[in-house]
């Protein structure tokens, strides 16, 4: 399943709609994480708010193929994208295991294939390496197999990398 994450708003959600099994807004309208960790331990995989992220774990937990749409924010995810991976926490167990010969919490869901990101706007160089950087980073904890990252200046390439 390939669900892609985005903070783009209605005007592309035929071109993402068209790209994949899901598209995830991440528009705003739900709580930020509460770092209660209910989602890890009382009711796995989903979390106590009753919002449309309560079941974001599952759904992020059985994508193969992660996109990630996101604004640069000075080399990192926008506000809402972040938003919703916090919510996602409950793809993992609290227990750890050794992933790449680093330690990482258990996968609930096994492994994936492919942490795509997008990032448009303005960016400099040095917040792309970071931007590559955090996508290693999170596929690899996440338990994907690869990352890629493009970066686009404005949004006419969007529909070719999706």
């Amino acid at each position: 399943m390939k669900v892609i994450l985005h903070d783009l708003g209605e005007k592309y959600g035929g071109i993402l709609a068209a790209g994949c099994d899901l598209a995830l807004p991440a528009d705003g309208k739900y709580a930020p994480c509460q770092g209660c960790f209910g989602c890890w331990t009382k009711h796995p995989a989903e979390c106590f708010m009753k919002d449309k992220l309560q079941k974001v774990c599952r759904v992020i937990g059985h994508a193969d193929e992660l996109v990630i749409v996101t604004e640069n924010l000075y080399g990192g995810y926008s506000a809402p994208v972040k938003n919703v991976l916090d919510r996602s926490i409950g793809t993992s167990t609290p227990f750890s295991t050794y992933r790449g010969k680093q330690m990482h919490h258990t996968l609930r869901y096994g492994k994936h294939d492919l942490w795509k990101v997008i990032v448009y706007g303005d960016i400099t160089e040095e917040e792309k390496e970071s931007f590559r950087y955090l996508a290693e980073r999170n596929a690899l904890n996440d338990g994907y197999e690869r990352s890629e990252v493009y970066f686009l200046e404005d949004l006419s390439r969007l529909e070719e990398v999706i």
